[in-house]
């Protein structure tokens, strides 16, 4: 395990001081149940959201609120720490319990999860400046290329909805199935005309996104 920490903390050019601290981010609830990442992940997303925000300030001072609010909801989520967890190989030092087949078992949602812990260990062992650094460094590309806004199907259709009906899109929750480690949420949204769509993910957010884009598919004019 020291071999992989060391290893990781090359990947991420950045020396523990607490190397426990590293360990915890690592680790899953399946695998210590006391003492996993569930808190780090929470404290990391706050940190995460603040240093992104300090900075589409930095680079769009002229704009508005709502442009400010899109494109920092489209930088700091669960599919974009997915993706820098990959790019960091997050997955590959993952700690979990009693799980034969890995590879299959770590879902986006975990690595997601690992990553914005990592911050939060992170800020706490280094503090502001060393994070603030590292996120930076690992968003630089997203953030280089937000110029392009890219608006999430949720808030696209919410959007059409409020536009066109003055009100919400319904969205309701069909099932949940599926063990606890890989859950599939099931979820359909309607609209006021009631056109709707049904669609699954692992998570409720990510089953209405999905619900949400299907929709939009039926949509001619949005």
């Amino acid at each position: 395990m020291s071999k992989n920490l060391d290893k990781l903390q090359r990947e991420i050019k950045i020396k523990f001081k607490n190397i426990a601290l590293l360990k915890k981010t690592l680790s899953h609830k399946s695998f210590d149940s006391n003492n996993n990442y569930e808190k780090l992940e929470f404290l990391g997303d706050r940190v995460l959201g603040l240093i992104i925000s300090k900075k589409l300030l930095e680079l769009y001072p002229h704009k508005e609120e709502g442009f400010l609010d899109k494109t920092l909801a489209s930088l700091v989520n669960k599919n974009k720490c997915y993706e820098i967890g990959k790019k960091l190989s997050l997955n590959k030092y993952i700690l979990l319990g009693n799980v034969k087949n890995k590879s299959n078992f770590i879902e986006k949602k975990i690595v997601s999860d690992c990553c914005e812990a990592l911050i939060g260990a992170i800020y706490l062992d280094g503090g502001f400046e060393v994070v603030q650094k590292f996120i930076l460094n690992v968003w630089s590309e997203h953030l280089t290329n937000s110029k392009t806004l890219v608006i999430d199907p949720k808030t696209k259709l919410q959007e059409y909805s409020l536009k066109k009906f003055k009100s919400l899109p319904v969205y309701k929750l069909i099932s949940s199935l599926g063990p606890k480690h890989k859950p599939v949420f099931k979820v359909s949204v309607k609209l006021k005309d009631n056109m709707s769509s049904i669609s699954i993910g692992n998570s409720k957010k990510d089953a209405q996104q999905s619900a949400a884009n299907e929709l939009i598919k039926k949509i001619q004019d949005i």
